[in-house]
């Protein structure tokens, strides 16, 4: 199972849902290879009930995921905390809903959740608990106490963040802190525009169905993560598409949404 656990099916957050859009993100998904991807869209975009009113009418939902023409599509959101990060939390639909509309109060900057308020909430439910972007220096988690990092699953090596610092010292940097903290490391491509797939993944040595499948293979390390030759030119192109895209938005585009990006 060849699997992405960061993954955007809307160009921004402020734009609306569009069907169109998520199809063709879905194609190139598995033209790039992919078997398997973490919807892990951020909590506070636009319309959330969008997306989630139209997977449920337009596709089978099967133990832990959705079936998207043969591609696995596993729920989840990525959540802002006060601490100025992003927590990626994925499961299965019922339950990353329930903890969304938890969360209908702590969707500005000036409501986030601490981290430890986020994971009082969540603990009871059996969610993938990942850790986004360690080292963005927009969004980063480095600064949290190692006792709190332990309570996620994985960190995120991220493809934005490798190709805005470099593969090599940011892998190096990202696995030395992993080892401190005692967390596995797992990858997200972060994408919004679908050039962007395939730039990082994780390659499974078997098929997993629901998140404590995902979980138990993580915690064994019972996978690989992989990078791309091309990450460089896949995440440079889809940012520049992504611009253009957002630009021609730009008329439709809600502006009371407001987040670090």
């Amino acid at each position: 199972m060849r699997i992405d656990f960061h993954s955007h099916v809307k160009i921004s957050k402020k734009s609306l849902f569009m069907p169109d859009y998520f199809r063709e993100m879905m194609k190139e998904a598995k033209a790039s290879g992919l078997t398997a991807l973490a919807m892990t869209e951020h909590f506070n975009t636009f319309r959330m009930n969008d997306l989630f009113d139209f997977l449920e009418k337009n596709y089978t939902y099967e133990q832990g995921y959705y079936m998207i023409d043969g591609l696995k599509l596993f729920p989840g959101i990525e959540v802002d905390i006060q601490e100025n990060g992003h927590i990626i939390l994925i499961g299965n639909r019922q339950d990353v809903l329930e903890i969304r509309k938890s969360l209908e109060n702590h969707t500005t900057e000036t409501t986030f959740l601490p981290f430890d308020d986020l994971l009082n909430l969540v603990e009871d439910y059996q969610l993938l608990k990942i850790g986004a972007h360690p080292f963005r220096e927009s969004t980063p988690l480095h600064h949290l106490e190692i006792k709190q990092l332990q309570r996620l699953d994985a960190f995120d090596l991220n493809g934005k963040d490798l190709y805005a610092y470099g593969k090599e010292p940011y892998t190096s940097k990202l696995i030395n802190f992993a080892e401190v903290v005692g967390l596995p490391i797992v990858g997200g491509s972060d994408t919004h525009q679908y050039l962007q797939y395939g730039s990082v993944y994780n390659d499974f040595n078997e098929e997993c169905n629901t998140v404590n499948e995902l979980k138990a293979s993580i915690s064994t390390g019972n996978f690989n993560v992989q990078t791309s030759v091309f990450l460089d030119i896949k995440v440079k192109a889809a940012t520049l598409v992504k611009k253009l895209l957002k630009e021609k938005l730009t008329d439709m585009e809600p502006l009371s949404i407001q987040s670090r990006s």
